[in-house]
């Protein structure tokens, strides 16, 4: 396994431990010490919202190694400079044929990149590995050789995004009537397989697996047999499972660290519930969320936020402090696109192609803008600048501010996006489709700034 590097801090509880420890030393009064005290509160208070500290693999910096990014929440790195503008011959890097078609966001891992794929005409689903410095191609591995699940005509049987810890890759897909999670080593073999549950298609099936410990995490809504479960990554050893409502629904799993504790936040069908992640156990659970969701929640350190689009549009913030109390909800409707949060603000575009901005506590809308377009891929934050991506190929960049609606550039690649792109290293990947002469390619795009 490759040298790495921890994304996230120490624990609060051990943060704490440490930094009582050598004021205890230093403090040589009551005074002195409850001064230094006071100070390290105030700053625990302004760190724990942004202490990412549930415990990921160890994965070296660079990387973007699952769903979301390295903390989980669309946030690229802020101290790298990222494209402002591009086209289709603009500040490309590379490109790369990829086969098939798929809405599962790259991930790059080490001098690779790795995509999930699906043959639609012959129902075949796997991973395609690229180089990530040049885009040729290294291996392609079939997974299932037939028997894909799709139906709504914007869904795909390669939605989800790949997990990897550094030693396996891990992907779920629907197919032949089940969900079944795979892990394949760096090289494409497969370590082993699980069928999770039962699954019917409804609309189509697009959650990501989660790492969390030496646990890799798997969810799947149907109506019937859904599950929750999650097992030893490298054995495969199925740890703790649970049933799940008997609904649609299509939001990956998510670990946040509220309340001084890790709590693994599903939303969704009627409800949103909180789990101890290593156990499966109930920590809460609050009704009042809309029966399907695609979203993956974020969080401000006190709240988590569900957003749903049927039977009712719905956006709502929960305390994960209290038990899942209802802090606020609109009736946005904030259905596949996933929220960003910077300096307690949520940013989020509504899938009729509005970008808005709330306070994350209040739910206070402090502004709109309007983009232009239907909008599947989620947001990325990187810096002070969002990066919103249309059906289309446009994207939207503009500023991540409360004070208004700052539109920086509108760019275009290709003639279809669903797939939220990866930065990582001053760089961003697309996975894009295009049509010349009536024929559809999927590509992989990398943008970098030109010297």
């Amino acid at each position: 396994m490759q040298t790495c590097k921890k994304y996230m801090n120490q624990p609060i509880n051990q943060l704490l431990k440490i930094r009582l420890t050598m004021m205890s030393y230093r403090a040589s009064s009551v005074t002195t010490f409850t001064l230094a005290f006071s100070i390290l509160v105030g700053v625990l208070n302004l760190v724990v919202p942004l202490a990412h500290s549930q415990e990921y693999p160890k994965m070296d910096e660079g990387d973007w190694a699952w769903w979301r990014g390295p903390t989980a929440m669309g946030e690229a790195d802020a101290k790298r400079e990222y494209p402002l503008e591009w086209d289709n011959d603009r500040n490309v890097i590379w490109r790369s044929n990829i086969p098939g078609r798929g809405h599962g966001s790259p991930i790059l891992v080490g001098g690779r990149l790795y995509v999930a794929v699906c043959d639609e005409a012959t129902g075949s689903q796997g991973v395609v590995a690229l180089d990530r410095e040049t885009g040729a191609v290294v291996w392609k591995k079939e997974v299932h050789e037939s028997g894909a699940m799709t139906k709504n005509a914007k869904s795909s049987g390669a939605s989800g995004t790949i997990a990897c810890d550094g030693e396996h890759l891990f992907i779920a897909f629907a197919n032949s009537g089940k969900v079944t999670l795979s892990a394949l080593s760096m090289d494409g073999d497969i370590a082993w397989q699980s069928v999770l549950c039962d699954y019917q298609v409804h609309q189509g099936f697009a959650a990501s697996p989660l790492l969390y410990k030496n646990l890799v995490i798997a969810v799947a809504d149907t109506k019937g047999n859904g599950a929750v479960a999650a097992y030893e990554r490298e054995s495969g050893k199925m740890v703790w499972r649970r049933e799940r409502p008997s609904n649609p629904n299509y939001p990956s799993a998510i670990v946040h660290r509220i309340a001084n504790r890790d709590q693994l936040i599903l939303i969704g069908c009627d409800e949103v519930i909180s789990l101890e992640p290593t156990t499966g156990d109930t920590i809460w659970r609050r009704e009042g969320a809309t029966t399907e969701c695609v979203t993956t929640t974020v969080t401000d350190g006190v709240h988590v936020y569900s957003s749903g689009g049927y039977p009712r549009n719905h956006l709502a913030a929960y305390r994960a402090d209290r038990q899942g109390e209802i802090a606020w909800e609109t009736t946005d409707r904030l259905y596949v696109p996933s929220l960003v949060i910077r300096d307690k603000y949520l940013y989020g575009v509504l899938d009729a192609g509005i970008a808005v901005c709330w306070d994350s506590a209040t739910g206070k809308e402090a502004w709109k803008g309007r983009l232009g377009g239907d909008f599947s891929a989620s947001p990325v934050l990187a810096g002070n600048r969002i990066y919103a991506t249309s059906e289309t190929g446009k994207t939207y960049v503009y500023e991540a501010t409360p004070e208004r609606y700052r539109l920086l550039a509108t760019n275009s690649l290709g003639d279809e996006t669903f797939a939220t792109p990866t930065f990582s290293d001053g760089r961003i990947y697309f996975r894009i489709a295009t049509s010349a002469s009536g024929s559809r390619q999927e590509q992989i795009v990398c943008l970098g700034n030109s010297p």
